[in-house]
């Protein structure tokens, strides 16, 4: 066999550039945006109908917010009642858009199907590992109409 040396050169230049298009080392540096994490909730309020009532959530129940790139779920939980059936859950998600300040819950799944397809929209703000989110709970035809404030704190 006779050496080519265009071959050669030709083989060698497509190895070089199949090794420079490494798809891990061209990727664009990703904005990291700060809402996506965990989240615990520490105090909550809500007012309805001009009467505020603070929620003490950590000393009756316990409740997390995970936040993904398109997607949320929220996981609650009465901390001092029975271990059968009879305890106290609550769960539901869906997608969300964030747009500015301007975060939009789309619940998708939820246990009472008169709140699923509601967009809930809050505004939050960021103050370290602390998020606070404020807005508008209103589903139709179940008398809910209230002003929510919650506070949470990313786990680490």
């Amino acid at each position: 066999m006779k050496f080519k040396p265009v071959a050669f050169l030709s083989l060698s230049a497509v190895a070089f550039l199949m090794a420079c298009n490494n798809p891990a080392e061209k990727k664009e540096p990703v904005a990291t945006n700060p809402i996506i994490g965990t989240w615990h909730l520490v105090s909550g309020a809500t007012i309805s109908k001009g009467q505020s009532q603070a929620n003490s959530y950590p000393k009756d129940q316990e409740m997390i917010k995970v936040i993904n790139e398109t997607h949320f779920a929220f996981l609650n939980h009465i901390i001092n009642t029975a271990k059968d059936s009879s305890n106290k859950f609550d769960a539901g998600g869906g997608r969300y858009t964030l747009k500015g300040d301007q975060y939009t819950e789309h619940l998708d799944y939820y246990k009472d199907k008169a709140w699923e397809g509601k967009p809930f929209t809050f505004t939050i703000t960021f103050s370290g590992d602390t998020l606070i989110q404020k807005g508008v709970e209103k589903v139709e035809g179940t008398g809910i109409d209230r002003i929510v404030i919650e506070k949470y704190l990313k786990v680490k």
